[in-house]
């Protein structure tokens, strides 16, 4: 049965039937991709290797008969089969694939140059099976039709000319050199001869290369193609350095002013920027004769008839002017210095003194190079100010300082932001003089230009509270009223993006601010914002980096009611918060107090507060919970926080008893564990003080014996059945005893002889099998709970008859609860002790 359509809502009229077939057609389109990749059975017998075929002979067979994706994955295998099976490989593989090469698409070509290259960089073979077995492939490669692909075989080259011996390079790249860099090669060839002759500069001596390099180097500076003159004009650097001053002077020094003269701007280009970049090889004779007329003319041709070397220009300009600085003249210092103005500024003046409706119309092109201009003016900026020198910026170059901080475009300004800390540091004392500046980058509408300056601003606003010489640090923070209204809205401002990793260090590096502003406007204008940012944020990173910023504050806040007051909320709105994610957070938020404050601050006012959670209703905060019960224990000392010691004990026990869920109950093992083999720090003065006041009292040998015996006999009466408990992956041994005696530190006591905190004083009882008073008293299979009761200071087990196999892993356990044995040559002493008794009375 066909079902029933209806056409009730649907416009056949003549517009709206067409629109429906373009739909279908649409529909058509998408569906075609997925046809095409299904496989018939042909092809997919075509493409089925047979399984019990090695690695070497799979390899050899897809290269024989496989289809081109087959012969690629081999060729992008080749590193691996070189590692496994070098011989075999190099006999059958590698063959194949030089075979196949001929006539291999780009993929392919592409793939065996990174393979080729993986294979001499993991070295799996010596240098010479590689330059016997694959560097013929390679040169066979080179001057591949397709431009991507001769690259790629070039760039293997390069970095195998590195690794080959000297006489391997010479006879199998530089001899065949000779003939490839003719005028009768083709392009590609010579341009691949200039790359190569640039490498082999560094690899020969001086006078090789004079003898057999220069020759070449000379006949591609002339070279009837513009692209091979600048080619090899780009290469004359590297030749330069391995040839040295004197050749360089004599031979190279010639030859770039030639090319800086060339009719084609591409290779002018390349020889202004070499010249630029072998300025240190020049002496002050050739710089003042040769090189800055060259630089002059440059300059003044930029902005006539040569527009196509001023990014180029406004790039080295910084590079330039202090390589240059020693042969200026006045007149040419300023003339330089105005003309980094001009390029400060271009594309943004008003030129012959029309207005802006009158503005010459620029094309799209032509203002992205002014704006790539005006970035380079931004970047070179720190090297400007040492050409006019530091206590010349303001009257030289702060109006360009501002200009570039107020530019139009974004790309300018975050180019100053990155730059800020270099200019901070480079005016020192002077540093008050940019705070504007400052404040604009912290309120510019682009996030991208907030980042940029957040990476440096600790530094930079530690320079500016500190910069001057004669003044202190609260008179500069006077002077930039505007410093901490920008710096909330900064934060404001990524707090509402979606560039959370801004936010994250925003927040991260708002914690220099102690350092920077008082106590109160931290605490009134940045304190309570990260506690709001802790409750109300949604990305995890965020939320943190506040939590720690927010200690940081509370470190630095010496006001103890501010102080209670944050600590308060801590736990009030965080530790005890209605939202399980807010109790994580308080964690989180502890963590950062144990590495900030000291143990004694943490145990006072959050030891008892995170303790409280071991009783959460939700899984996760008692998980994170237990991994962070190591480091709460490192913060305890014996015998100040015994009371302390004792709670953590007593919240280990019931998570062992009561706990339910088996991944919480699984790390709860794991870090008993952990915290059994952690030593408890001992404060020495105050044991010295108890150990002081116990002499004082009188006692005897015999009061000493006698509580002795009734501590005995009051552990074996307490111990309705010793069960010895393990748990798995933990180990026991006689050397625990050793190693307990060794220590100089004490071991959790049992807190059966002590006091226990009142809020803690009544404990449900656990049915079944009962646990050792130490942190090791798991119960292997957790079905059967603990049963744990107090009545005064004595701990009773109950046990309903079953005993636990197992044995004790640490020497706390030991130390605290005698073993089944231990009880049982107990109650033979006092079975002894009895017969003893009544003998006497007998004789009596």
């Amino acid at each position: 049965m066909h079902p029933i359509i209806f056409f009730s809502n649907m416009d056949f009229s003549q517009s709206n039937l067409f629109g429906y077939i373009e739909d279908l057609q649409e529909l058509t389109i998408i569906e075609r991709p997925v046809r095409r990749s299904l496989k018939t059975p042909e092809e997919i017998e075509r493409l089925t290797v047979d399984e019990e075929l090695s690695d070497i002979e799979r390899a050899v067979y897809l290269l024989s008969s496989g289809q081109d994706i087959q012969g690629t994955s081999v060729v992008a295998n080749l590193p691996v089969l070189v590692r496994q099976n070098p011989a075999e490989t190099l006999r059958r593989v590698l063959p194949k694939i030089k075979e196949v090469l001929h006539v291999a698409g780009v993929e392919m070509q592409l793939t065996a140059a990174v393979s080729f290259l993986t294979v001499l960089q993991e070295e799996s073979v010596s240098t010479h099976t590689y330059s016997h077995s694959f560097l013929h492939i390679i040169l066979q490669n080179l001057e591949h039709r397709d431009a991507g692909v001769s690259n790629a075989w070039l760039e293997t080259l390069l970095a195998v000319i590195e690794a080959l011996p000297k006489e391997t390079v010479r006879q199998e790249i530089l001899n065949p050199l000779v003939s490839k860099a003719q005028l009768s090669q083709t392009l590609q060839s010579r341009l691949v001869s200039c790359k190569i002759m640039g490498k082999l500069a560094n690899k020969f001596e001086a006078h090789i290369i004079k003898r057999e390099i220069l020759p070449l180097v000379k006949s591609l500076c002339y070279d009837v193609e513009y692209e091979v003159r600048a080619c090899i004009c780009r290469q004359l650097e590297h030749i330069a350095q391995g040839i040295g001053t004197e050749l360089t002077k004599t031979v190279v020094l010639p030859e770039l002013v030639e090319l800086a003269r060339d009719e084609d701007s591409s290779v002018r280009l390349a020889a202004f920027e070499t010249l630029v970049n072998l300025l240190d090889m020049f002496d002050a004779g050739d710089r003042s004769q040769t090189v800055l007329p060259l630089v002059k003319s440059f300059c003044e041709k930029s902005f006539k008839a040569d527009e196509s070397i001023l990014v180029s220009l406004s790039f080295h300009l910084g590079k330039l002017c202090n390589g240059l600085y020693g042969i200026f003249t006045p007149e040419q210092h300023l003339r330089f210095l105005e003309f980094y103005k001009k390029l400060s500024t271009l594309g943004l003046q008003q030129e012959n003194g029309h207005n802006g409706n009158q503005l010459q119309l620029q094309t799209l092109e032509q203002e992205k190079k002014y704006i790539s201009v005006r970035k380079n003016c931004a970047y070179n900026f720190p090297a400007m100010i040492v050409f006019v020198d530091p206590k010349n910026f303001q009257l030289e170059l702060y109006s360009i300082f501002f200009c570039l901080c107020h530019d139009p475009e974004v790309p300018v300004r975050y180019t100053m932001a990155i730059s800020f800390y270099e200019v901070a540091k480079l005016l020192n004392s002077g540093v008050y003089t940019i705070h504007k500046e400052l404040v604009t980058l912290l309120k510019d509408e682009s996030l991208e230009v907030l980042d940029a300056l957040v990476g440096h601003l600790p530094e930079i606003l530690e320079l500016m509270a500190n910069g001057g010489e004669n003044s202190g640090s609260e008179s500069k923070l006077l002077s930039i009223p505007d410093l901490i209204p920008a710096l909330t809205a900064a934060e404001q401002r990524a707090a509402t993006s979606l560039k959370w990793r801004t936010h994250e260090k925003l927040l991260q590096k708002y914690a220099c601010l102690p350092h920077i502003i008082s106590s109160d406007q931290i605490y009134y204008r940045f304190l309570h914002r990260m506690l709001t940012i802790i409750l109300t944020n949604n990305v995890l990173p965020v939320q943190k980096a506040a939590a720690r910023t927010l200690c940081v504050y509370l470190r630095y806040n010496r006001k103890q009611e501010q102080r209670h007051e944050v600590i308060q909320k801590l736990i009030e709105q965080l530790g005890q918060g209605k939202s399980y994610w807010n109790r994580l957070r308080f964690l989180d938020t502890c963590e950062f107090i144990m590495e900030l404050f000291s143990k004694s601050f943490f145990c006072k006012y959050f030891f008892l507060p995170v303790l409280e959670l071991t009783h959460d209703p939700v899984a996760n905060v008692r998980m994170k919970l237990c991994y962070l019960l190591p480091k709460v224990k490192s913060t305890l000392k014996i015998p100040t926080d015994k009371h302390l010691l004792q709670q953590l004990e007593l919240c280990i026990r019931k998570l062992l008893c009561q706990e339910k869920d088996k991944d919480v109950l699984s790390i709860v093992k794991r870090t008993v564990l952990e915290l059994d083999r952690m030593e408890v720090s001992v404060d020495a003065e105050q044991l010295e003080k108890e150990k002081q006041q116990n002499e004082g009292r009188p006692t005897n040998i015999n009061d000493k014996m006698f509580e002795k015996k009734r501590r005995d006999s009051k552990t074996s009466s307490l111990l309705a059945k010793s069960i010895t408990l393990s748990v798995p992956g933990s180990s026991s041994g006689p050397s625990a005893g050793k190693e307990d005696k060794k220590s100089k530190l004490v071991r959790s006591q049992s807190f059966s002889t002590q006091a226990l905190h009142p809020k803690y004083s009544n404990i449900d009882k656990c049915p079944n099998k009962s646990s050792n008073t130490g942190y090791t008293s798991s119960v292997s299979g957790m079905g059967k709970s603990c049963m744990l009761s107090f009545s005064d200071d004595s701990f009773r087990t109950h046990s309903n008859g079953h005993s636990g196999n197992g044995t004790l892993t640490s020497s706390s356990s030991r130390s605290l609860f005698n073993s089944s044995d231990q009880k049982n040559s107990g109650n033979k002493e006092s079975q002894s002790r009895r017969m003893s008794i009544k003998n006497r009375k007998s004789n009596s």
